[in-house]
């Protein structure tokens, strides 16, 4: 069994097609699928798949891209949300300083109001890092400080679509963070990540899609969907040297551990 641990299910590009994606991912074997919000409408979205969907978790944020959104108002909408059941998560929070659709004063403000609401409310967070690692790893750092005595201590949060290089893995492993990795790991193109995912312990590594962003070889300039986190996953077995078996038990463990996903191993067709 797999789990995805990245998808924006609730984004219109599915509304042709949304359950049929859904039982496609469980034929795939994908044991669970957290949909992550990232803006207010975003998050009542994934809430509302989560409540009709047995495979489906939600995660609730403001995406950099919607910084500006994020005020006191919005704020208390969202732990509305958060107190919901299947919300494992906040996110998607961080930096983005490749598109800068915020200011950047502007979305270092919401991340750390994100990571001091998330740590209140005991959540681990879904973060997003384009271009901005050496910024995210400082406020991490200063952030795990405060956390150490938390529940959340060595659970703290997920890099998606990691993107950083080996120092800053490191450093994300040692603050309580996992690695998830999505369907750039399968592009001829990607250099950096393969040895990253050779290396990091696999007890921190999760894999997801994005979708329907980023999708996986041979899919890509197709939309991605969840059934393709397989293929995510078949390739980190391959660069590691592993049976496929072996990177789902652990992934999906991993997932479990992080997210308090209450899902087995045995996977179960739909009736």
């Amino acid at each position: 069994m797999l789990v995805d641990t990245h998808a924006h299910l609730d984004l219109s590009r599915f509304d042709g097609d949304r359950a049929a994606a859904i039982e496609r991912a469980r034929q795939a074997q994908v044991g669970a699928i957290v949909n992550v919000g990232i803006d207010l409408e975003s998050s009542r979205r994934a809430v509302r798949l989560a409540a009709e969907h047995d495979l489906v978790y939600a995660a609730v944020g403001v995406h950099p891209h919607y910084a500006r959104r994020l005020d006191g108002a919005l704020l208390e909408a969202l732990r509305g949300l958060a107190l919901q059941p299947k919300v494992v998560a906040v996110g998607e929070i961080g930096l983005d300083f490749f598109r800068d659709l915020a200011p950047r004063d502007v979305q270092l403000r919401a991340f750390q109001t994100q990571l001091a609401w998330a740590g209140k409310l005991g959540k681990p967070v879904i973060i997003h890092d384009r271009d901005a690692h050496q910024e995210i790893l400082s406020i991490l750092e200063d952030w795990a400080r405060d956390m150490k005595a938390s529940p959340l201590a060595g659970r703290l949060g997920v890099l998606h679509t990691f993107s950083g290089d080996q120092s800053m893995a490191e450093r994300a492993i040692e603050m309580g963070l996992y690695l998830s990795i999505s369907g750039s790991v399968t592009y001829e193109n990607e250099e950096r990540l393969p040895e990253i995912v050779r290396t990091v312990p696999i007890d921190r590594l999760m894999v997801e899609t994005d979708c329907p962003y980023l999708p996986p070889h041979p899919h890509r300039g197709q939309r991605n969907e969840p059934a393709y986190v397989r293929l995510v996953a078949e390739k980190i077995a391959e660069l590691r040297g592993v049976p496929l078996s072996v990177l789902a038990e652990a992934t999906t463990a991993n997932a479990r551990r992080l997210f308090g996903l209450k899902v087995d191993d045995t996977w179960v067709h739909s009736s």
